[in-house]
């Protein structure tokens, strides 16, 4: 017979499998699970921004059967109204016995505050079931609340000898299509996707999701002197996929225009000390704006700057069975 930490482990578990459903930014993944002893009752998680949090929708999934059982929640409740309802209200209204959380709220304008509340009324809460893990799953959310930044991941395809396209720019190919369907996947994972404008001019790619399920990003070109041509592919389908261009103050006016009368969005930021776009106020341009995580695809260039800013928390690295050699660009 398992135990009750066995139990607790178990549901806090599925919990977390059920917050991995969601695409909620600029929110947090949170998942829950409404049980009685080892037996699930409901379960729910945060599908999107503005939508019914997680615990509420699991509560309202068990309606009156969740009196007197356990909720399992990857995040403290909140406790202030903001898009929805505090949850922990609806909680206390449910008739729940126990609330076991795995990790606290990091937001430091509601932290502690939703257990605090849950506790006063009586109920019995646990904190810390898999909370590691809890806190993992939101580290993007976490670092762009406290930081202002998003969780970048950088993606790098290389030949074995460590290069990333030929001297004429052509990159496509230096990986096969295993290695694009898992990129594909990982765009899936992410609310924006990035390039420099030297990748579209080389490429015109689309940094859309194909192949697999999942949505497309919001597609990002840094792109200094709106050098983006309006026959490029992202230009010709910015209706149907969000598309935007950080550029700089001295960028044309007139480009701009054109871009915009496409349906592309030009973000103004920051220019660097060699007159190119500041990549950290990049970032925080697209933190503002909600992009909590993003992929970037761009090239050497690009890459280098991220890296050298310190900006990036993840890195992708596919190698191709080729050598480049005097032909590549160094990665």
């Amino acid at each position: 017979m398992p135990t009750a930490a066995d139990i607790d482990l178990k549901m806090m578990t599925r919990a977390l499998a059920e917050a991995r459903r969601g695409r909620p930014s600029p929110n947090p993944h949170v998942g829950a699970v409404v049980a009685r002893g080892d037996e699930v009752i409901s379960v729910g998680h945060h599908e999107r921004a503005g939508t019914e949090h997680a615990e509420v929708v699991a509560l309202r999934s068990a309606g009156e059967a969740a009196k007197g059982t356990t909720l399992y929640v990857t995040l403290e409740p909140c406790n202030h109204t903001g898009r929805t309802p505090p949850c922990v209200d609806h909680i206390l209204q449910s008739g729940v016995a126990r609330v076991v959380v795995a990790c606290r709220d990091p937001n430091p304008h509601v932290e502690g505050g939703g257990i605090e509340v849950l506790q006063a009324a009586g109920v019995e809460v646990e904190l810390g079931v898999k909370g590691v893990e809890a806190r993992a799953l939101i580290q993007p959310w976490v670092k762009q609340i406290t930081l202002g930044l998003p969780y970048v991941s950088l993606k790098l395809a290389v030949s074995l000898d460590g290069r990333i396209a030929t001297r004429t720019g052509a990159s496509k190919w230096v990986t096969g299509p295993e290695a694009r369907a898992k990129v594909h996947e990982i765009r899936a994972a992410n609310d924006a996707v990035m390039v420099g404008v030297g990748t579209v001019l080389a490429d015109d790619p689309q940094l859309t999701v194909r192949d697999v399920e999942g949505t497309s990003p919001i597609r990002v070109t840094v792109d200094s002197k709106l050098r983006m041509p309006v026959t490029a592919g992202l230009v010709a389908t910015a209706l149907e996929t969000p598309t935007w261009i950080l550029t700089t103050q001295d960028a044309p006016e007139s480009v701009e225009s054109s871009l915009m009368a496409l349906g592309v969005e030009v973000i103004r930021v920051a220019r660097s000390s060699e007159g190119r776009v500041d990549v950290t106020a990049a970032m925080r341009a697209l933190a503002q704006r909600g992009v909590i995580r993003l992929l970037i695809e761009g090239g050497a260039e690009l890459a280098g700057s991220v890296l050298n800013a310190g900006l990036v928390d993840e890195l992708h690295v596919f190698i191709g069975p080729m050598l480049l050699g005097p032909r590549g660009r160094p990665g």
